[in-house]
């Protein structure tokens, strides 16, 4: 392995990490088969923590996305 395998293999673990820090923004299955919280389009603002974990979120997703193009047009 070479360094931009484990430089992609970091950022898939923090990519994971982030997500499951991310708060559910549903009821889940059980809301889903009971019908229950149908506010789908209601607007709900991510605020504080949970605001830097989505943004930080979408740049290791980038800085992923990047990587792999990267390694891809090289052909490493």
């Amino acid at each position: 392995m070479d360094w931009y395998d484990y430089v992609l293999l970091i950022v898939c673990a923090v990519i994971i990490v982030l997500s499951l820090l991310q708060g559910g923004k549903s009821e889940g299955a059980s809301g889903a088969i009971t019908g229950g919280g149908m506010n789908i389009f209601a607007k709900t603002k991510e605020r504080g923590s949970d605001l830097v974990v989505s943004y930080m979120t979408l740049g290791f997703g980038i800085v992923f996305l990047f990587i792999c193009i990267l390694m891809s047009v090289m052909g490493l």
